[in-house]
Formats: structure tokens, sequence, C-alpha cells
């Protein structure tokens, strides 16, 4: 599918606080190529693609049909930022790269309360980092060699990261045949 595409589609993905919308905003700046970010919690929100509201957990129950429907022209298309705490709901077939962002739980910790998340949410989230689960969701949804686990805990993380994934975009357009701007 990405052979058609001008530009890839990245999906970038980690537990809340993680940091991947500030990734993904510095990505769309840093990109050799246009990059537009997603970020879906954002989307499901302002598009109504969401079930219902959860009270207890304070977060929207997403309508999955609806969410892909609204993406796929997108994907298609390439040239996107998906930044989003999961990942496997995304198929297989529209993923160039995946990002997925980790942070100490402590930290994360932090950040979150900094949030003003409930408590419970903070627990399951923190818990959520501790076990794996996100990196453990993209390692089983996508190719081994697509799935790239990054540090995310500071500014020098973010510039690093940032400049690995400028370089992964480079050689994808070589592979891709976009060297044409």
């Amino acid at each position: 599918m990405s052979s058609s595409r001008k530009a890839p589609v990245i999906v970038i993905t980690g537990t809340p606080g993680t940091g991947k919308t500030t990734h993904a905003e510095l990505l769309v700046q840093e990109s050799p190529v246009p990059l537009k970010h997603i970020n879906v919690g954002e989307m499901v929100k302002e598009k109504g693609l969401y079930e219902a509201f959860d009270e207890e957990w304070q977060s929207y129950t997403v309508d999955e049909d609806k969410l892909l429907d609204e993406l796929e022209p997108l994907a298609s298309e390439g040239g996107i930022i998906l930044d989003w705490h999961t990942c496997d709901i995304f198929p297989e077939r529209w993923a160039d790269l995946v990002v997925v962002l980790r942070c100490n739980h402590t930290k994360l910790w932090d950040r979150l309360e900094k949030r003003g998340y409930p408590l419970k949410k903070i627990q399951e989230n923190n818990e959520a980092e501790i076990m794996d689960v996100v990196i453990e969701e993209a390692r089983s949804s996508y190719a081994q060699e697509i799935v790239v686990e990054l540090q995310s805990e500071g500014t020098e993380d973010l510039e690093s990261n940032v400049a690995r994934i400028v370089q992964w975009i480079e050689a994808w357009k070589k592979d891709n045949g976009g060297s044409e701007s």
C-alpha cells in the first residue's frame, strides 16, 4: 500500500503522559516531507466519534468503526502522524512506522498529576507503563521491523527521538521513490 503514498503514516503511541503530542508537533516542524499531526483523542471529541463519556474514568468510549471510517482516506493518502494512547485499532496496512514512547513511571505519575487526572486513572496508566502494555500491543499488531521503542524522559530524548524519526523518513523517501519534491 505504501508505494502509492508520497509520505508515510507514522503512529506515535504510548501511555498517556509519555510525550506523544509534543513529539508529533516537533516532528511536523522537522520532517523532510509534509506531515499532518492527527491527535486521535481530540478528533474523537471534535467529530463525535464516540458512544459515550465515562464519568468515572473521565474518558470517551470510542466508536471504532466511525473512527476508522474517518481516518481511512487520510491513511491511504499518507503523510500523517497518528497520535494516540493505543495503536492496535489501526489496520496493519496503514502503518509505516510505529513509535512507542516510554517514560519512567514515577516521572509519568508526576506528569499525569499535573494534568489533573483522577487518581484511579493515574494508577491505571502507571500500571500500564510498568506492565509494558502499549509496547506489547504494538509488537503483537505490527511487523517487528516497523515498531520502535523510544525513551521519553525529557527535552534531550525528545530531540534525539525526533532526529531519529526524521532519518527514518529520509530512508523511507529513498525506498519509496519520493525524491521528487
